[in-house]
């Protein structure tokens, strides 16, 4: 056998993927770090760009725990402890009790009944949404949500799917509406925060349309949400969008190990009956390694200090650093999308000059992530920028000024 047939078949798909400017292209490789240093941050190095350093302002790290000494410290010691790796999945011998602190602390910290981790937030998505959706089932999903929804979705192979207009309460009542009387199972589903513009679902609305139909179906109207950017990063406590809104209704939710709690994984909370049915049906759950031991333990540091006193001080600081850098940008004349989320994103309108300025930001030692057509709408392209604990005043300033030399000369 050979690949050479069906290699013209890749090669060209490729190449479609480049015309039409969704090609990702080579990844930026980190080479290195620098640690935060008198009134800056840490900096990074990238392949290629030999000893110039880098302000990395396109990172899910919110809190900046990927480099806390405490959480580095945790994983360390369990790793030591109990190894590299788990050695095998959950249920064959694959569960430390590391893994089961983990679970018991997240399920309390959401004010749940039960939580199960898995390898990733896509993966938890990807494993929980099949084994709910039967072949009497509804989902009712918003138009925007994350790629992980979507393809669980694909995979569950529902009795119906239907999509609503983004954010758009009354649009999800009238699929609602239209699901009456065609299923014994409704599932609405949607991101707690859309990651390309900061925005928050409307929970609260969302939750009171799924007790206005819930006796309208057999089995109910099932809330799902997947607050990983949520988590950690808003909500007076950091317990994320539910907190944030103060909506306690939602029944099942999804959100990452991997973006403010700077480590890996994925992770689901509900009721024990709605887990201990997940832990016997999710594939992704059953057939995969967990998190490692080392990961897990330092998840659970992660947990630990942002649900303390120096957590609140994280979350404050971050939120002070992601208003500084907003009034910078809207002083200048910029057009942003203003909010409480530290994703920030700088709304440029034109692909040519979005790509013009992340390159400009590169030039400046600055990472961004640019977001032009066909990637999204025309009219829409943007720069979207996300601010981190770790991100000092220096730091801000120092974009800011970037971004000001930036509009002085174009």
């Amino acid at each position: 056998m050979s690949l050479e047939k069906v290699k013209g078949s890749l090669s060209a798909h490729l190449k479609k993927l480049e015309e039409a400017g969704t090609l990702k292209g080579n990844e930026a490789v980190i080479t290195g770090i620098k640690p935060a240093e008198g009134n800056k941050g840490p900096r990074y190095f990238i392949e290629g760009f030999g000893d110039k350093e880098f302000l990395r302002m396109n990172a899910n790290n919110y809190l900046g725990m990927s480099l806390n000494k405490e959480v580095i410290k945790a994983e360390e010691e369990a790793a030591e402890k109990f190894g590299a790796g788990p050695g095998a999945v959950r249920f064959i011998s694959g569960t430390y009790s590391v893994h089961k602190a983990l679970e018991r602390k997240l399920a309390e910290f959401h004010n749940r009944e039960d939580c199960m981790i898995f390898s990733a937030a896509y993966a938890t998505m990807m494993g929980i949404l099949p084994p709910l959706i039967t072949k009497d089932t509804i989902v009712i999903s918003d138009e925007l949500n994350h790629n992980c929804i979507i393809n669980a979705i694909r995979l569950a192979k529902p009795k119906d799917k239907k999509i609503y207009k983004h954010n758009d309460a009354n649009d999800l009542e009238r699929a609602l509406k239209e699901s009456v009387g065609n299923a014994k199972r409704v599932i609405v589903v949607t991101d707690g925060i859309f990651s390309m513009r900061g925005e928050w679902a409307p929970l609260n609305e969302i939750a009171d349309l799924a007790e206005k139909y819930d006796d309208k179906f057999e089995e109910g109207v099932i809330t799902v949400v997947d607050d990983s950017h949520g988590v950690g990063a808003i909500g007076e406590t950091g317990r994320g969008t539910t907190e944030f809104l103060h909506e306690n209704r939602i029944d099942i939710l999804v959100a990452t190990l991997g973006k403010a709690l700077g480590v890996n994984g994925g992770y689901v909370v509900s009721d024990k009956t709605v887990i201990d049915y997940l832990r016997e049906t999710a594939p992704f759950y059953i057939y995969s390694n967990p998190i490692t031991p080392g990961e897990a333990a330092a998840s659970l540091k992660a947990l630990e200090i942002l649900d303390s006193e120096k957590g609140r001080k994280l979350m404050n600081h971050l939120h002070d650093m992601t208003k500084r850098f907003e009034d910078g940008l809207i002083k200048m004349g910029y057009e942003i999308i203003p909010g409480a989320h530290p994703v920030v994103p700088l709304m440029i309108r034109d692909t040519k000059k979005a790509k013009e300025l992340v390159q400009f930001l590169v030039d400046n030692g600055i990472l961004a992530t640019g977001l032009a057509y066909p990637v999204v709408p025309k009219g829409d392209e943007e720069i979207r920028f996300q601010i981190c604990a770790d991100h000092t005043e220096f730091d801000i300033d120092y974009a800011l000024s970037v971004l000001k030399k930036y509009k002085d000369t174009h």
